[in-house]
C-alpha cells in the first residue's frame, strides 16, 4: 500500500493542466482526491476520466466563501483534508506599460490572494489535528523577473515568500509546507511560448510526479526539473549584471516577449483575463 492510500487531498484549479495531472497521479497512489475548478463541467470530465473516489466540485478561488464551501464539502464527503494544493493560476502575458489594471488585479487575485486564503483556511482545519500538508504551486518565475511577465513573476514571488513565512510560523506545530517551482510547462498557460535553447519545456505529468513525491516524503522546495535549482541558485549568487547576461544568452529576456501576439495564445489570453480560473 502507498503512503497516500486513503489520504484526502484537495486541489484547486485541477480541471486542466498541472492540477489535472496531479489529481491523476495522486489517485493512482490511492489518495481520495477532490478537484476544485470554476468550470465544473471540465472538473467533472476530469474526475470521470480519473475514476476512483475522485470528487469534482465548483470553486472560485477569488472568493473566500467559495474556498470555505469547497473545503466544507470535501471534508463532509471524503473526510478531513490531509493535503491541500493551491494550484489555480493564470499567466496572461503583456509588456508592463500595456498591461491593464484589471488584468493586474486578476493575476494577484488568483495567483496570490487565493493562495493566501487557501493556505489560511486549510491551516485552520489542520492545526487542531496537529498534522497536514499545504502545497503551493509557484514557478521558477517566482525566483527571477522575466520580460513580458513582470506581474506574473511578482505574483509567484509572493507565493514563494508567503509559503516560507507560513513554514517558519507553523511547521513546529505539525504542518508541512511545499512550494513547487516548475519551469516552462506545456499547458495552456504557455501556448505560443517556445523552448529555451538547451532547456526543453516540461510536461504537466513531470510536475505532478514531483508534487506526488513531495507529498509522500515532504520537502519544502520542489524544483521541476531538479536541475532548475542549480540554475536559479547560480543566477541569484552572481552579480546582477552577470545574471542578466546569462539570462540573455539563454533567451530568457525575449521568450515571453516573442509570444505576446502569437495567434495560438489568443484563446488562453481571453480566458485568463476574464473567464475561467
Amino acid at each position: 500500500m502507498s503512503k497516500l492510500t486513503g489520504r484526502v487531498i484537495a486541489i484547486t484549479g485541477a480541471g486542466r493542466g498541472i492540477g489535472a495531472a496531479t489529481a491523476t497521479a495522486l489517485t493512482a497512489e490511492g489518495a481520495r482526491v477532490a478537484i476544485g475548478d470554476i468550470d465544473l463541467d471540465v472538473a467533472k470530465a476530469t474526475a470521470e476520466r480519473i475514476g476512483g473516489d475522485t470528487l469534482a466540485l465548483p470553486l472560485d478561488v477569488t472568493s473566500v466563501d467559495s474556498v470555505r464551501d469547497f473545503m466544507d464539502t470535501v471534508e463532509a464527503t471524503l473526510g478531513p483534508i490531509d493535503v491541500y494544493i493551491n494550484n489555480a493560476g493564470v499567466m496572461p502575458l503583456s509588456t508592463l506599460l500595456d498591461e491593464e489594471d484589471a488584468v493586474i488585479d486578476r493575476i494577484f487575485a488568483i495567483n496570490t490572494r487565493a493562495m493566501i486564503h487557501g493556505t489560511r483556511e486549510a491551516a485552520r482545519r489542520m492545526l487542531p489535528r496537529g498534522r497536514g500538508h499545504i502545497v503551493n504551486v509557484a514557478s521558477t518565475a517566482g525566483k527571477a523577473g522575466v520580460a513580458g511577465s513582470a506581474t506574473y513573476c511578482a505574483s509567484k514571488a509572493a507565493v514563494v515568500q508567503y509559503t516560507e513565512g507560513a513554514y517558519a510560523e507553523l511547521h513546529d506545530q505539525g504542518l508541512e509546507f511545499s512550494v513547487v517551482m516548475p519551469g516552462i510547462t506545456r499547458t495552456e498557460l504557455t501556448d505560443g511560448v517556445e523552448d529555451l535553447p538547451g532547456f526543453r519545456a516540461i510536461t504537466p505529468e513531470s510536475v505532478a510526479e514531483a508534487i506526488t513525491a513531495a507529498v509522500i516524503k515532504p520537502r519544502f522546495e520542489v524544483y521541476v526539473p531538479r536541475s532548475a535549482r542549480t540554475l536559479m541558485n547560480v543566477t541569484r549568487i552572481l552579480p546582477f549584471g552577470a545574471g542578466q547576461w546569462m539570462a540573455k544568452r539563454m533567451g530568457v529576456d525575449h521568450v515571453f516577449m516573442d509570444a505576446l501576439d502569437r495567434p495560438e495564445r489568443a484563446s488562453y489570453e481571453s480566458r485568463a483575463k476574464g473567464g475561467e480560473l
